[in-house]
């Protein structure tokens, strides 16, 4: 039986980014920017441990937040402006000898300005080395959009431009047509997996031969300023292919539900609204919802209560309609969670949440699922633990509570 390489997944994240401040923790769609990084690593079969590199203590705590191992602090001369990535390498490497007496033979690199990755991306690129014993380093590579035989140099002091490259029995590549000129490659950012003899044999983090990990284009993003981060959000959110995203870590429905808190409009409703020329507000709703509440509450002993922003009396008189509590006007959601459970001693996991918009966002994480509609918010959609098949309004309350009543029959 071959014995399984012993892999290191190390993200350098200094603290003191000055092009974007606190950028490492900062959120991105949702999560800390360093969560998409560390769940490429736990994510990736091949990889034994997944260890952050930093100076900076709060991002050390949200680092182990999402699971990544924090055993050392990088020293200040480590973590400057101008510090190239092979003493940041070598100190870890060190460290982790010295210390736990801890020597993997290959370390992947996750830089968390390159934050979407193929879910693959880690395993391929470790496969791949290993599957080459004469390459020293795998490095993410995607075709490059603009042609370093077209581009130009100019010398301080001078008005005439040089060619930054030749090629070879092309007199002028510069004026040649671009299928005419060798195919070049960028290196993303998104991973390198490298043998760490590189470090201690040849000092080296990348060594001498360097293998191609070819990336999909429409995974590269690299975030170094501010006017970057806005892009980059939209692209993990437009992006139909799958990726690595802290949100898919969805939690398992729970085997007794004792709460359902529901948001109204959007889920009640269809989020529309009708007003007259009085300003009287009307909703539409479904007696489908209706039928599937009253078959919860007669089947189970599932409480259910609305939790609305809206202060319309609209809200009122359909809960009553439906017999059940609703508090109104609530700005903070996440605190309102709180707070009812504690009136109602229950634990999160005994509640299931159903919202549709980022103002529910923060009940989220208060209860022990989350639920959305087909049609809710995109934010909402990748946050979410269950994402239903109807849309709000229109039979997905129904589509939940039948849910429900299933699960608790057959555990009970």
């Amino acid at each position: 039986m071959v014995k399984q390489a012993e892999v290191l997944a190390l993200i350098p994240a200094r603290g003191g980014s000055k092009g974007i401040p606190g950028k490492n923790i900062k959120p991105f769609a949702g999560y800390p920017l360093i969560a998409y990084s560390i769940q490429a690593g736990l994510e990736a079969g091949m990889v034994g441990r997944v260890v952050v590199s930093t100076d900076d203590d709060e991002i050390a705590a949200v680092a182990r937040e999402f699971g990544a191992e924090t055993p050392f602090m990088r020293p200040k001369e480590f973590a400057r402006d101008r510090t190239l990535d092979l003493p940041v390498l070598q100190h870890a490497l060190d460290w982790l000898g010295e210390n736990e007496d801890y020597y993997p033979e290959i370390v992947v690199w996750l830089r968390p300005t390159s934050p979407i990755r193929p879910p693959d991306c880690v395993d391929q690129a470790v496969n791949l080395l290993l599957a080459h014993p004469e390459a020293d380093c795998v490095r993410g590579v995607v075709e490059a959009s603009q042609n370093p035989f077209k581009m130009w140099t100019l010398e301080a002091g001078s008005s005439t431009m040089q060619p930054l490259v030749g090629v070879e029995g092309i007199k002028e590549p510069y004026n040649a047509p671009r299928q005419s000129l060798p195919t070049v490659y960028w290196q993303t950012g998104h991973i390198d997996a490298l043998r760490s003899r590189n470090v201690s044999e040849k000092n080296s983090i990348t060594g001498d031969a360097l293998f191609p990990l070819f990336i999909d284009p429409h995974y590269t993003v690299d975030i170094d300023l501010p006017s970057d981060w806005h892009k980059a959000e939209e692209r993990l959110l437009s992006l139909a292919l799958e990726k690595v995203d802290p949100a898919k870590t969805r939690r398992l429905f729970p085997d007794q539900v004792r709460l359902l808190v529901l948001d109204f409009d959007g889920v009640l409703t269809d989020d529309r609204v009708w007003v007259n020329e009085q300003g009287e507000e009307m909703i539409a709703a479904s007696r489908s919802d209706g039928m599937g509440l009253e078959k919860l509450k007669s089947k189970t002993n599932v409480e259910v209560m609305v939790l609305s922003r809206e202060s319309n009396p609209v809200v009122a008189a359909r809960c009553k309609k439906l017999g059940i509590p609703a508090w109104q006007s609530v700005l903070q959601k996440g605190n309102a969670i709180q707070e009812l459970l504690a009136e109602k001693n229950l634990q999160p996991q005994d509640v299931v949440f159903m919202g549709n918009d980022i103002n529910d966002l923060p009940v989220f994480p208060q209860v022990g699922f989350a639920v959305v509609p087909a049609d809710a918010h995109c934010e909402a959609l990748r946050r979410a633990d269950l994402i239903l098949t109807r849309p709000g309004g229109k039979g997905a309350v129904r589509e939940l509570c039948d849910m429900i009543v299933t699960r608790q029959s057959v555990s009970g």
